[in-house]
């Protein structure tokens, strides 16, 4: 759905130009819901403004579908803008119009729609947002989470293909933030949208997102699915990431293994092996003892998944260890 080729952006400042994303290709699928990870200054909402041009990239190509972005202009631009919506992380509403005319408003723009075409679509949106009983209330009168569902349902006005969230839940409580997250999920199944999602929580990656890319710098440091990512952070970046959203794991780091007999490993289960007892079968069969040391399970998206560290030792522990990968279990070696 969206392919970025050789892209780089770069701003002049005094006569200088200071980069903001260094040179990258990456694609988006049709239907994912990918998620850029990034520190504030990373570059990370210079990156989805490229996708509708908002932003216009300092060389390479970017594509959206079968089309060219970085080729158009003028009226061919504003009509493949349409195709794109966007949610704002401050909702970007108009004080002054009701919730039911902040829909509308982008249809309007558009034109070509009568007054009941668009007052029906806007009941269809309040209804899919959950805010049928507001349409004639004021930004003012609603809350910070109701201020981005009508910034959601505005973005869905012109029945566009992708959706792009720059830090859509940054301003909201952990409770409405998951709210949001379960309405966007909702959105990508139902509708089938591709949405593109900037974050500087790892949380918010691990709960909608499939694929991710993790932006240091300016630069693309890690990209891949978020299970991949989140259970085997590979960049010093993404593993501070994934610290944040796990502080028992950062906490367990510091723990002196040395002290502890065996060797320390850390399982990783993904999907139904998250629920099978192999490590208990596996360890009967091949008599080595084991010490929980820390675990946790917990879900990816939809993806159960599961991790144990662990002290293992026994004369047939290289054995044991070649079964639980036969298995589908990845074993990490933490210490000896």
């Amino acid at each position: 759905m969206i392919r970025f080729v050789d892209v780089h952006k770069s701003y002049r400042v005094g006569g200088k130009d200071i980069p903001a994303l260094e040179a990258f290709s990456l694609d988006i699928a049709d239907g994912e819901v990918f998620g850029i990870i990034g520190h504030s200054g990373a570059g990370k909402s210079t990156l989805v403004r490229l996708v509708n041009l908002l932003e216009r990239p300092s060389g390479g190509r970017i594509l959206v579908g079968d089309t060219d972005m970085t080729a158009l202009a003028g009226t061919a631009l504003r009509a493949a803008r349409q195709r794109i919506g966007m949610i704002f992380q401050h909702f970007n509403l108009l004080s002054s119009q009701t919730v039911a005319d902040n829909i509308a408003f982008p249809m309007r723009l558009a034109g070509g729609k009568e007054a009941k075409v668009i007052r029906a679509r806007v009941d269809e949106l309040l209804q899919r947002v959950g805010l049928e009983a507001h349409a004639n209330k004021y930004p003012s009168q609603l809350s910070g989470g109701q201020k981005q569902r009508v910034g959601i349902a505005r973005a869905l006005a012109n029945q566009p293909s992708i959706l792009l969230c720059d830090e859509a839940t940054s301003a909201l409580d952990p409770q409405t933030t998951a709210s949001v997250l379960e309405l966007l999920a909702e959105i990508n199944r139902d509708l089938k949208l591709t949405i593109v999602l900037i974050t500087h929580e790892m949380d918010v990656v691990r709960r909608v997102c499939d694929r991710v890319a993790v932006l240091d710098g300016g630069r693309i440091v890690e990209h891949g699915s978020v299970a991949d990512v989140f259970l085997h952070p590979r960049h010093p970046t993404t593993r501070r990431f994934v610290n944040e959203a796990l502080p028992e794991e950062a906490a367990g780091a510091h723990v002196p293994y040395e002290h502890v007999p065996g060797r320390i490993l850390r399982l990783s289960f993904r999907g139904e092996a998250t629920w099978s007892p192999t490590l208990g079968r596996v360890t009967r069969e091949t008599g080595v003892d084991f010490n929980i040391l820390a675990g946790r399970i917990d879900r990816i998206k939809d993806l159960p998944y599961g991790q144990l560290t662990l002290a293992m030792q026994g004369a047939n522990l290289d054995v044991a260890l070649q079964a639980l990968r036969d298995a589908g279990i990845d074993v990490e070696e933490l210490a000896r």
